[in-house]
Protein backbone atom coordinates (compact mmCIF):
# COMPACT_ATOMS: atom_id res chain seq x y z
CA UNK A 1 0.00 0.00 0.00
CA UNK A 2 2.98 2.25 1.17
CA UNK A 3 4.63 1.53 -2.33
CA UNK A 4 1.44 2.34 -4.20
CA UNK A 5 0.94 5.89 -2.39
CA UNK A 6 4.74 6.84 -3.31
CA UNK A 7 3.96 5.61 -7.45
CA UNK A 8 0.97 8.07 -7.16
CA UNK A 9 2.49 11.18 -5.53
CA UNK A 10 5.55 10.53 -8.27
CA UNK A 11 3.27 10.62 -11.34
CA UNK A 12 1.18 13.68 -9.99
CA UNK A 13 4.90 15.67 -9.48
CA UNK A 14 5.80 14.87 -12.51
CA UNK A 15 2.29 15.71 -14.55
CA UNK A 16 2.43 19.40 -12.56
CA UNK A 17 6.30 19.67 -13.95
CA UNK A 18 5.07 19.04 -17.24
CA UNK A 19 2.43 21.34 -17.14
CA UNK A 20 4.28 23.90 -16.06
CA UNK A 21 6.96 23.79 -18.77
CA UNK A 22 3.98 24.03 -21.48
CA UNK A 23 2.84 27.03 -20.15
CA UNK A 24 6.35 28.32 -19.76
CA UNK A 25 6.93 27.66 -23.36
CA UNK A 26 3.70 29.54 -24.73
CA UNK A 27 4.87 32.61 -23.01
CA UNK A 28 8.58 32.61 -24.29
CA UNK A 29 6.46 31.89 -28.07
CA UNK A 30 4.30 34.55 -27.31
CA UNK A 31 1.05 34.94 -29.77
CA UNK A 32 1.12 33.37 -33.44
CA UNK A 33 2.62 35.64 -35.65
CA UNK A 34 0.60 38.80 -37.99
CA UNK A 35 -0.31 37.11 -41.33
CA UNK A 36 1.12 39.50 -44.12
CA UNK A 37 -1.79 40.49 -46.35
CA UNK A 38 -2.73 42.47 -48.97
CA UNK A 39 -6.14 45.11 -48.57
CA UNK A 40 -7.92 46.66 -51.29
CA UNK A 41 -11.00 49.09 -50.18
CA UNK A 42 -14.29 47.93 -51.67
CA UNK A 43 -15.59 50.74 -53.91
CA UNK A 44 -18.72 51.51 -55.47
CA UNK A 45 -18.39 52.16 -59.52
CA UNK A 46 -20.62 51.81 -62.69
CA UNK A 47 -21.15 48.49 -63.17
CA UNK A 48 -22.67 47.20 -66.06
CA UNK A 49 -23.21 43.61 -66.99
CA UNK A 50 -24.41 41.36 -69.31
CA UNK A 51 -26.40 37.85 -69.13
CA UNK A 52 -24.79 35.40 -72.07
CA UNK A 53 -27.38 33.49 -74.15
CA UNK A 54 -26.86 30.67 -77.23
CA UNK A 55 -28.28 32.04 -80.08
CA UNK A 56 -29.10 31.26 -83.82
CA UNK A 57 -28.65 33.90 -86.25
CA UNK A 58 -32.30 33.51 -88.76
CA UNK A 59 -33.22 34.84 -92.27
CA UNK A 60 -36.56 37.23 -90.90
CA UNK A 61 -37.66 36.20 -94.70
CA UNK A 62 -36.64 32.43 -95.90
CA UNK A 63 -38.16 31.26 -99.24
CA UNK A 64 -38.31 27.60 -100.78
CA UNK A 65 -38.35 27.98 -104.35
CA UNK A 66 -40.22 25.36 -106.16
CA UNK A 67 -41.85 25.32 -109.62
CA UNK A 68 -45.50 25.72 -110.11
CA UNK A 69 -45.51 23.69 -113.65
CA UNK A 70 -44.19 20.66 -115.02
CA UNK A 71 -41.27 20.66 -117.56
CA UNK A 72 -37.70 20.97 -118.05
CA UNK A 73 -35.42 23.42 -117.10
CA UNK A 74 -33.82 25.65 -120.10
CA UNK A 75 -32.45 28.67 -118.28
CA UNK A 76 -30.98 29.44 -115.01
CA UNK A 77 -30.01 33.26 -114.67
CA UNK A 78 -27.73 33.78 -111.37
CA UNK A 79 -24.74 31.79 -110.15
CA UNK A 80 -25.24 30.13 -107.02
CA UNK A 81 -24.42 32.14 -103.80
CA UNK A 82 -25.46 35.33 -105.53
CA UNK A 83 -27.12 38.38 -104.43
CA UNK A 84 -30.39 38.56 -106.62
CA UNK A 85 -33.02 41.53 -106.48
CA UNK A 86 -36.29 41.39 -106.07
CA UNK A 87 -38.18 40.21 -109.66
CA UNK A 88 -34.85 39.29 -111.25
CA UNK A 89 -35.72 35.78 -113.37
CA UNK A 90 -34.12 32.79 -111.83
CA UNK A 91 -35.43 29.58 -113.30
CA UNK A 92 -36.88 29.20 -116.77
CA UNK A 93 -38.69 26.02 -117.69
CA UNK A 94 -39.65 24.81 -121.22
CA UNK A 95 -42.05 27.77 -122.25
CA UNK A 96 -43.39 26.36 -125.36
CA UNK A 97 -46.52 24.53 -124.67
CA UNK A 98 -47.47 26.91 -122.34
CA UNK A 99 -47.31 30.05 -124.84
CA UNK A 100 -49.16 27.96 -127.03
CA UNK A 101 -51.81 27.01 -124.34
CA UNK A 102 -51.69 31.04 -123.60
CA UNK A 103 -52.04 31.52 -127.65
CA UNK A 104 -55.56 28.93 -128.02
CA UNK A 105 -56.78 30.77 -124.79
CA UNK A 106 -56.86 33.96 -126.75
CA UNK A 107 -58.10 32.30 -129.87
CA UNK A 108 -61.07 30.85 -127.38
CA UNK A 109 -61.87 34.52 -126.27
CA UNK A 110 -61.19 36.08 -129.76
CA UNK A 111 -64.22 33.17 -130.88
CA UNK A 112 -66.40 33.75 -127.88
CA UNK A 113 -66.22 37.82 -128.11
CA UNK A 114 -67.41 37.53 -131.95
CA UNK A 115 -70.39 35.11 -130.82
CA UNK A 116 -71.22 37.41 -128.21
CA UNK A 117 -71.14 40.57 -131.18
CA UNK A 118 -73.20 39.30 -133.65
CA UNK A 119 -75.79 37.26 -130.57
CA UNK A 120 -75.81 41.37 -129.66
CA UNK A 121 -76.93 42.73 -132.91
CA UNK A 122 -79.60 40.15 -133.57
CA UNK A 123 -80.65 40.70 -130.13
CA UNK A 124 -80.96 44.38 -131.29
CA UNK A 125 -82.67 43.72 -134.72
CA UNK A 126 -85.29 41.30 -133.42
CA UNK A 127 -86.37 43.85 -130.47
CA UNK A 128 -87.20 46.76 -133.29
CA UNK A 129 -89.10 44.24 -135.07
CA UNK A 130 -91.15 42.99 -132.14
CA UNK A 131 -91.87 47.17 -131.56
CA UNK A 132 -93.41 47.14 -134.97
CA UNK A 133 -95.43 43.74 -134.11
CA UNK A 134 -93.50 42.05 -136.76
CA UNK A 135 -91.94 39.10 -135.30
CA UNK A 136 -92.98 36.54 -132.55
CA UNK A 137 -91.99 37.35 -129.51
CA UNK A 138 -90.81 34.02 -128.95
CA UNK A 139 -87.98 34.79 -131.34
CA UNK A 140 -86.91 37.95 -129.36
CA UNK A 141 -86.66 36.05 -126.62
CA UNK A 142 -84.75 32.83 -127.81
CA UNK A 143 -82.31 35.78 -129.23
CA UNK A 144 -81.72 37.32 -125.60
CA UNK A 145 -81.13 33.51 -124.56
CA UNK A 146 -78.44 33.58 -126.90
CA UNK A 147 -76.87 36.62 -125.94
CA UNK A 148 -76.91 35.47 -122.39
CA UNK A 149 -75.25 32.23 -122.88
CA UNK A 150 -72.40 34.20 -125.56
CA UNK A 151 -71.97 36.55 -122.58
CA UNK A 152 -70.71 33.36 -120.35
CA UNK A 153 -68.86 31.93 -123.10
CA UNK A 154 -66.65 35.13 -123.05
CA UNK A 155 -66.33 35.12 -119.11
CA UNK A 156 -65.33 31.20 -119.64
CA UNK A 157 -62.51 32.40 -122.31
CA UNK A 158 -61.44 35.48 -120.57
CA UNK A 159 -60.74 32.47 -117.44
CA UNK A 160 -59.28 30.15 -119.84
CA UNK A 161 -57.04 33.13 -121.16
CA UNK A 162 -56.24 33.90 -117.56
CA UNK A 163 -55.02 30.43 -116.29
CA UNK A 164 -53.03 29.95 -119.24
CA UNK A 165 -51.41 33.28 -118.65
CA UNK A 166 -50.68 31.55 -114.91
CA UNK A 167 -49.21 28.77 -116.42
CA UNK A 168 -47.12 30.95 -118.89
CA UNK A 169 -45.49 33.49 -116.05
CA UNK A 170 -44.94 30.01 -113.60
CA UNK A 171 -42.92 29.29 -116.21
CA UNK A 172 -40.18 31.95 -115.49
CA UNK A 173 -39.65 32.19 -111.52
CA UNK A 174 -38.68 35.38 -110.03
CA UNK A 175 -37.12 36.37 -106.96
CA UNK A 176 -39.91 36.95 -105.11
CA UNK A 177 -37.86 39.63 -102.17
CA UNK A 178 -33.95 40.83 -102.95
CA UNK A 179 -31.68 38.01 -100.91
CA UNK A 180 -28.89 35.51 -100.90
CA UNK A 181 -30.14 32.92 -103.40
CA UNK A 182 -28.23 29.31 -102.36
CA UNK A 183 -27.09 26.54 -104.36
CA UNK A 184 -29.02 25.24 -107.18
CA UNK A 185 -30.87 22.06 -106.66
CA UNK A 186 -30.94 21.04 -110.02
CA UNK A 187 -29.19 21.58 -113.58
CA UNK A 188 -30.20 22.27 -116.88
CA UNK A 189 -31.89 19.61 -118.39
CA UNK A 190 -33.47 18.54 -115.09
CA UNK A 191 -37.35 17.81 -115.43
CA UNK A 192 -39.22 19.08 -112.70
CA UNK A 193 -42.69 18.46 -111.16
CA UNK A 194 -45.09 21.41 -109.75
CA UNK A 195 -45.05 21.62 -106.24
CA UNK A 196 -42.64 18.89 -104.72
CA UNK A 197 -39.13 19.93 -106.46
CA UNK A 198 -36.92 21.94 -104.69
CA UNK A 199 -35.13 24.31 -106.88
CA UNK A 200 -32.81 26.60 -104.45
CA UNK A 201 -33.44 28.51 -101.33
CA UNK A 202 -33.31 32.48 -101.08
CA UNK A 203 -33.05 34.46 -97.95
CA UNK A 204 -33.10 38.07 -97.05
CA UNK A 205 -30.04 39.40 -95.32
CA UNK A 206 -30.73 42.48 -94.01
CA UNK A 207 -32.05 42.65 -91.46
CA UNK A 208 -31.40 39.07 -89.58
CA UNK A 209 -32.68 37.24 -86.46
CA UNK A 210 -31.76 35.94 -84.04
CA UNK A 211 -33.43 33.17 -81.74
CA UNK A 212 -32.67 32.21 -78.31
CA UNK A 213 -34.55 30.69 -75.60
CA UNK A 214 -35.26 32.03 -72.01
CA UNK A 215 -36.25 30.42 -68.63
CA UNK A 216 -40.07 31.36 -68.33
CA UNK A 217 -39.45 32.76 -64.95
CA UNK A 218 -38.17 35.61 -67.34
CA UNK A 219 -40.54 36.57 -69.31
CA UNK A 220 -41.74 39.55 -67.60
CA UNK A 221 -38.63 41.12 -68.06
CA UNK A 222 -38.26 41.06 -72.33
CA UNK A 223 -41.99 41.93 -72.22
CA UNK A 224 -40.58 45.25 -70.68
CA UNK A 225 -37.85 45.50 -73.20
CA UNK A 226 -40.29 45.13 -75.89
CA UNK A 227 -42.27 47.82 -74.40
CA UNK A 228 -39.20 49.89 -74.35
CA UNK A 229 -38.10 49.12 -77.74
CA UNK A 230 -34.87 50.86 -78.69
CA UNK A 231 -32.84 53.38 -80.54
CA UNK A 232 -29.59 52.98 -83.03
CA UNK A 233 -27.38 53.80 -80.04
CA UNK A 234 -28.99 51.18 -77.46
CA UNK A 235 -26.67 48.80 -75.38
CA UNK A 236 -29.39 46.33 -74.76
CA UNK A 237 -28.54 43.75 -76.77
CA UNK A 238 -25.22 43.06 -78.28
CA UNK A 239 -23.63 39.90 -80.42
CA UNK A 240 -20.72 37.85 -80.32
CA UNK A 241 -19.65 36.22 -83.34
CA UNK A 242 -18.23 32.43 -83.57
CA UNK A 243 -14.87 34.03 -83.85
CA UNK A 244 -15.13 35.75 -80.63
CA UNK A 245 -14.84 39.44 -81.64
CA UNK A 246 -18.14 41.86 -80.89
CA UNK A 247 -20.46 42.50 -83.58
CA UNK A 248 -21.12 46.27 -84.23
CA UNK A 249 -24.45 46.48 -84.52
CA UNK A 250 -26.97 46.93 -82.11
CA UNK A 251 -30.06 44.70 -81.61
CA UNK A 252 -33.75 45.34 -80.66
CA UNK A 253 -36.54 43.20 -79.60
CA UNK A 254 -38.83 41.89 -82.53
CA UNK A 255 -40.83 39.04 -80.84
CA UNK A 256 -41.53 36.45 -78.20
CA UNK A 257 -42.91 33.54 -79.02
CA UNK A 258 -46.73 32.69 -78.51
CA UNK A 259 -46.43 30.44 -75.67
CA UNK A 260 -44.40 28.51 -73.19
CA UNK A 261 -42.85 25.36 -74.32
CA UNK A 262 -43.99 23.05 -71.67
CA UNK A 263 -41.46 20.26 -71.95
CA UNK A 264 -38.50 22.77 -71.19
CA UNK A 265 -40.65 25.55 -69.18
CA UNK A 266 -38.72 27.85 -72.20
CA UNK A 267 -39.59 30.71 -74.64
CA UNK A 268 -38.06 31.94 -77.13
CA UNK A 269 -36.94 35.44 -77.96
CA UNK A 270 -35.99 37.01 -81.32
CA UNK A 271 -34.01 39.96 -82.15
CA UNK A 272 -33.14 41.73 -84.76
CA UNK A 273 -29.75 43.20 -86.07
CA UNK A 274 -29.16 45.15 -88.72
CA UNK A 275 -26.82 43.27 -91.25
CA UNK A 276 -25.23 45.79 -93.91
CA UNK A 277 -22.24 44.23 -94.38
CA UNK A 278 -24.02 40.45 -94.78
CA UNK A 279 -21.60 39.02 -91.83
CA UNK A 280 -24.62 37.43 -90.44
CA UNK A 281 -25.29 34.05 -92.35
CA UNK A 282 -28.67 32.28 -91.80
CA UNK A 283 -28.10 29.34 -89.31
CA UNK A 284 -24.75 30.92 -87.69
CA UNK A 285 -24.11 30.17 -83.60
CA UNK A 286 -23.50 33.34 -81.57
CA UNK A 287 -23.67 33.94 -78.23
CA UNK A 288 -26.55 37.18 -77.38
CA UNK A 289 -25.59 39.34 -74.22
CA UNK A 290 -28.46 41.16 -73.21
CA UNK A 291 -28.12 44.18 -70.16
CA UNK A 292 -29.10 42.83 -66.95
CA UNK A 293 -31.46 45.48 -65.30
CA UNK A 294 -29.16 45.31 -62.20
CA UNK A 295 -26.14 47.09 -63.91
CA UNK A 296 -25.65 50.71 -62.57
CA UNK A 297 -24.19 52.06 -59.75
CA UNK A 298 -22.87 48.79 -57.03
CA UNK A 299 -20.01 47.79 -54.91
CA UNK A 300 -17.28 45.91 -56.17
CA UNK A 301 -14.40 44.48 -55.21
CA UNK A 302 -11.33 42.13 -56.85
CA UNK A 303 -12.81 38.46 -57.48
CA UNK A 304 -9.83 37.04 -55.68
CA UNK A 305 -10.94 38.18 -52.42
CA UNK A 306 -13.80 35.94 -52.33
CA UNK A 307 -13.67 32.51 -49.89
CA UNK A 308 -16.41 30.01 -51.11
CA UNK A 309 -17.23 27.33 -47.70
CA UNK A 310 -19.99 24.77 -48.07
CA UNK A 311 -21.48 26.86 -50.46
CA UNK A 312 -21.73 30.41 -49.07
CA UNK A 313 -18.89 33.34 -49.84
CA UNK A 314 -17.15 35.09 -47.52
CA UNK A 315 -14.78 37.75 -47.41
CA UNK A 316 -12.37 38.68 -44.88
CA UNK A 317 -12.81 42.70 -43.55
CA UNK A 318 -9.59 44.53 -41.89
CA UNK A 319 -11.31 45.67 -38.43
CA UNK A 320 -9.08 48.94 -36.00
CA UNK A 321 -7.17 46.45 -33.86
CA UNK A 322 -5.57 44.99 -37.17
CA UNK A 323 -7.59 41.83 -36.96
CA UNK A 324 -9.34 40.29 -40.14
CA UNK A 325 -12.99 39.29 -40.00
CA UNK A 326 -14.85 37.00 -42.00
CA UNK A 327 -18.21 38.17 -43.43
CA UNK A 328 -20.64 36.66 -45.75
CA UNK A 329 -21.45 38.12 -48.74
CA UNK A 330 -24.38 37.49 -51.73
CA UNK A 331 -22.58 38.05 -54.87
CA UNK A 332 -23.73 39.59 -57.98
CA UNK A 333 -22.45 39.02 -61.56
CA UNK A 334 -18.30 38.87 -61.86
CA UNK A 335 -16.85 41.48 -64.07
CA UNK A 336 -13.83 40.14 -65.37
CA UNK A 337 -11.20 40.58 -62.12
CA UNK A 338 -13.47 41.86 -60.39
CA UNK A 339 -17.04 41.24 -58.81
CA UNK A 340 -20.17 42.62 -57.71
CA UNK A 341 -20.83 42.42 -53.73
CA UNK A 342 -24.85 42.65 -53.16
CA UNK A 343 -24.98 42.23 -49.63
CA UNK A 344 -22.46 41.76 -47.00
CA UNK A 345 -20.22 44.77 -46.79
CA UNK A 346 -19.86 48.51 -47.06
CA UNK A 347 -18.20 50.83 -49.64
CA UNK A 348 -15.06 51.60 -48.11
CA UNK A 349 -14.25 48.40 -46.51
CA UNK A 350 -10.82 47.32 -46.50
CA UNK A 351 -10.70 43.69 -48.01
CA UNK A 352 -8.06 41.02 -48.08
CA UNK A 353 -6.92 40.00 -51.70
CA UNK A 354 -3.37 38.23 -50.52
CA UNK A 355 -2.65 35.97 -47.61
CA UNK A 356 -6.33 34.52 -47.41
CA UNK A 357 -4.96 30.53 -47.44
CA UNK A 358 -3.61 31.39 -43.67
CA UNK A 359 -5.94 33.83 -42.49
CA UNK A 360 -8.87 33.07 -39.83
CA UNK A 361 -11.43 34.87 -38.39
CA UNK A 362 -10.12 37.25 -36.13
CA UNK A 363 -6.96 36.65 -37.17
CA UNK A 364 -3.75 38.72 -36.51
CA UNK A 365 -2.56 41.20 -39.68
CA UNK A 366 0.05 42.94 -40.79
CA UNK A 367 -0.11 44.64 -44.20
CA UNK A 368 2.83 43.37 -46.40
CA UNK A 369 3.61 43.63 -50.46
CA UNK A 370 1.73 41.38 -52.66
CA UNK A 371 4.56 38.86 -53.00
CA UNK A 372 5.07 38.89 -48.61
CA UNK A 373 1.57 38.26 -49.13
CA UNK A 374 1.57 35.12 -51.46
CA UNK A 375 4.50 33.66 -49.81
CA UNK A 376 4.06 34.39 -46.16
CA UNK A 377 6.98 36.19 -45.19
CA UNK A 378 7.17 38.06 -42.33
CA UNK A 379 6.12 41.97 -43.17
CA UNK A 380 8.12 44.82 -41.36
CA UNK A 381 7.13 45.35 -37.85
CA UNK A 382 5.38 42.02 -37.93
CA UNK A 383 5.60 40.25 -34.43
CA UNK A 384 8.13 37.64 -34.44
Amino acid sequence: MKHTFLRLSFAASLLALVSCGKKEDEKAAGPPPATPVTLVAARTTDAVYYDEYPATVVALNNVELRSQVAGFITQIYFKDGDLVQKGKPLYEIDRRKYQAAYQQALAGLRSAQAVVQNAQVNLNRYQRLAQQDAIAKQIVDNAATSYSTAQAQVAQAQANVALARTDLDYSVINAPFTGRIGISQVRLGAQVSPGTTLLNTISAEDPMGVDFVIPDADLSRFADLQRQGGGRQDSTFRMVLPDGSRYAQPGKMLAIDRGVNQQTATVQIRVQFPNPKRELKDGMSTVLNVLNRQSGRRLVVPFKAVVEQMGENFVFIAGDSSKAYQRKVQLGPRLRDQIVIMEGIKDGDKVVTEGLNRLRDGGQIQVGTPAQAQTGAPAAGAAK
